[in-house]
């Protein structure tokens, strides 16, 4: 009898201890699960308590110097056992109690360097499960390469690759001494392995976006996926026969999800270089733009869609594929939702690749630049409908003042717009829901329980504005200044503006750089490019004395040197248009927003029946709202997540609050203010029996460094 019961209670202890593990666990990948449905299972914190939620803890960071400019955190934390896992916008890795935020080490990749970059979370990985596991340890980007950590100490395993790091540039296409890929999202487990995408230049001479997985004891290279397929390979004829040797991009930057069971692995890739001139890849260019399907042991092709025809507009995929399971015919079936960029959910068969609504292909405008041929027709969604405007017109605009609408309407006027897929033209032309507008890289979140996915998006309208360029010729009979300016005035201006003073928090000014940041590290920022700016590492090659000269000098303390221009690698002879205004905003000469509001939403689409339970203004520009109006909602790029708790958390705009909706109906029950602008995607857990919401918070003037924060009901 006394052995049963000693059995008995050894046995009710070993549940507790797995039950205890399990909620330490429920958010340990990124985004939630290796589905990618950004969903928990807790309910402790729900619709009834949520108006009760205090902060528990906030870990202020120190990893930026004083007078930096307040860094933009991007990473999604994970929690394993107890132990919250972030990194800063500085990209240094954290080991923090989940339940007090006290640190426990940290680990700075750049070994003291300037580093920096976009993070977007880490991944955990173990050799074998439960009580059994070991070789714990965090895998992480760190700049160009890949690092595993002890997860007890912080510091690099010296047994995976050289010194416990791997070199991200070693396996593309060129000498990886001359390129910088530099990852933005994490990878994602597959037994073994760490399937690993990366982020590329979007410019001329950017390398291809091939998708490699790394054995995770070793960091050995294992499987490359060619996202721009060489001779003999599918897909290989939707190029011209040497664009393998040239062009760039088919990237997967946002992230990619696994089905363990099948052993399967999903991609969903950005556009070919350059984003907005095609007349070197002529054709559809596979695998841009495309849900892809490999086999995760073997990196071997399965199935894809392409949802952008050889791509003019920048419309990448921006997010992970959502591995969910609907109801088809009174049964439960798996499938594949892909959010986009223009604002259309795709929804497949997760086996076959075969669409679960009807999608249509329709014959869309021709390009007018020479050498250009924009692809005839473009895939359209029957259901479920855009979650972002695909269309505006003059009475969409703006009208602030009477000066800076009539300014409006006559650049409308002048522009080519004949709707979502007008090509790039010569006189301007309009996109709209934008290159950063419909999804961005927080993605959705899906609720099993319900079938129902929510996304957040952002209207923002912009203009494509392409000129012819030759900088070579251009540049000759210039002073060093006048090139670097030259530079600028061609790459940069559209984003950090004539007088350099940018568009914060996203663009930086550049004013007054000379006491923030030394000429080395700009260059080197410049080079591999940081937040939303591309790598322009090909764009100033042999011309680095020029941009530096512009960005810290005045025009009478430069030499009169010439400096040899080089635009990056694309077909022998070719022309190149650029488009000047890239990634700006449509606004009036008073800096208003061209398009009336809302200009960001979160929306709640039932993915078995295809139709919109709700749909809601997301943020608030406090200046702008109609007296006693709207909420006018804000562009923001972090994703929602979903609780069993009835819940959805969501922050990301510049209105810096965090907050909670009820998910059926999409009510306001909770919010709260933060310190900086939380540009990330919130998680949840539990730890010691509570459960917590927690997020990455961005830097502030004071504390450039940013924030950890988490909350609780007391």
């Amino acid at each position: 009898m006394k052995k049963t019961l000693i059995t008995l209670i050894s046995f009710i202890a070993l549940v507790a201890y797995q039950n205890t593990k399990d909620e330490d666990r429920t958010w340990s990948v990124y985004k939630a699960d290796s589905h990618s449905t950004s969903y928990s299972p807790l309910d402790q914190i729900n619709t009834s308590n949520v108006a009760q939620l205090r902060p528990a803890w906030t870990l202020t960071l120190k990893d930026m110097k004083d007078g930096s400019r307040p860094g933009n955190s991007e990473c999604n934390p994970i929690i394993v056992d107890g132990v919250m896992y972030t990194t800063s916008a500085k990209h240094w890795v954290y080991a923090v109690n989940a339940a007090t935020g006290e640190q426990i080490w940290s680990f700075d990749p750049f070994d003291g360097a300037e580093g920096g970059g976009v993070s977007r979370g880490l991944t955990y990985w173990e050799e074998g499960n439960g009580s059994d596991a070991k070789n714990k340890r965090i895998l992480v980007t760190g700049g160009d390469n890949l690092f595993a950590l002890d997860i007890k100490t912080g510091k690099p395993i010296q047994d995976f690759g050289k010194n416990g790091k791997v070199s991200m540039n070693v396996g593309l296409r060129d000498d990886p001494e001359t390129i910088s890929v530099i990852p933005t999202s994490p990878g994602i487990i597959f037994k073994d392995l760490l399937i690993m995408g990366t982020e590329v230049s979007e410019l001329y001479g950017a390398q291809p976006g091939y998708i490699r997985a790394y054995h995770c004891m070793t960091g050995q290279l294992v499987w490359t996926f060619h996202t721009i397929p060489l001779p003999g390979e599918p897909g290989y004829e939707t190029w011209p026969k040497d664009a393998y040797k040239y062009a760039g991009g088919a990237n997967d930057w946002g992230g990619m999800s696994v089905d363990s069971k099948r052993g399967m692995v999903f991609l969903a890739t950005g556009s070919p270089t350059y984003d907005y001139y095609g007349a070197d890849r002529k054709g559809k260019n596979l695998y841009g733009n495309s849900v892809v399907a490999l086999d995760a042991a073997t990196g071997k092709y399965i199935w894809h869609f392409q949802t952008v025809h050889h791509d003019l507009w920048d419309y990448d995929l921006p997010a992970p594929p959502n591995l969910i399971t609907v109801e088809r015919n009174g049964k439960p079936l798996d499938a594949v939702a892909q959010v986009s960029k223009h604002g259309f959910i795709f929804v497949f068969n997760r086996e076959t690749g075969e669409p679960l609504f009807p999608i249509e292909e329709r014959k869309v405008p021709a390009s007018n630049i020479p050498g250009e041929e924009a692809w005839p027709t473009q895939p359209f969604p029957l259901k479920p409908k855009p979650f972002a405007r695909q269309y505006m017109s003059e009475a969409d605009l703006t009208h602030y003042t009477d000066a800076g609408h009539d300014s409006l309407v006559k650049k409308y006027r002048s522009m080519r717009y004949e709707g979502l897929f007008t090509p790039p033209d010569l006189k301007g032309t309009l996109m709209l829901p934008g290159s950063r507008g419909g999804a961005e890289w927080g993605g959705a979140a899906f609720d099993p329980k319900s079938s129902v996915l929510y996304v957040k998006s952002n209207e923002s309208p912009e203009i494509e504005s392409m000129k012819k360029v030759d900088l070579e010729e251009e540049s000759k009979n210039m002073s060093v200044f006048q090139q670097g300016k030259s530079i600028y005035m061609t790459y940069c201006v559209a984003c950090h503006g004539k007088d350099k003073n940018g568009d914060e928090p996203t663009y930086p000014s550049l004013i007054g750089l000379r006491n923030r940041m030394t000429r080395e590290a700009a260059l080197d920022k410049i080079k591999k490019g940081a937040g939303k700016m591309p790598a322009f590492a090909s764009v100033v090659k042999g011309k680095e004395k020029a941009i530096i000269a512009f960005l810290y000098e005045r025009e009478q303390q430069s030499t009169n040197a010439v400096t040899k221009f080089e635009t990056g690698k694309t077909k022998a002879g070719a022309d190149k248009y650029l488009n000047l205004t890239a990634y700006g905003h449509f606004r009036d000469p008073d800096g208003n927003p061209a398009l009336t509001p809302p200009w960001g939403t979160l929306s709640a689409v039932n993915l078995t029946t295809g139709e919109y339970d709700w749909q809601i203004p997301l943020g608030n520009d406090d200046k702008r709202q109609i007296k006693d109006g709207p909420e006018t909602g804000q562009e923001g790029s972090a994703g929602p997540i979903v609780t069993a708790g009835g819940l959805i958390f969501i922050s990301g705009t510049n209105d810096k609050k965090l907050r909670a909706f009820d998910k059926k109906t999409g009510k306001l029950l909770w919010k709260t203010d933060l310190p900086g602008v939380a540009n990330a995607t919130a998680c949840t857990y539990m730890s010691a029996g509570k459960q917590y919401v927690a997020l990455s918070v961005g830097g502030t003037k004071e504390n450039p460094s940013g924030f950890i924060m988490a909350f609780k009901i007391p």
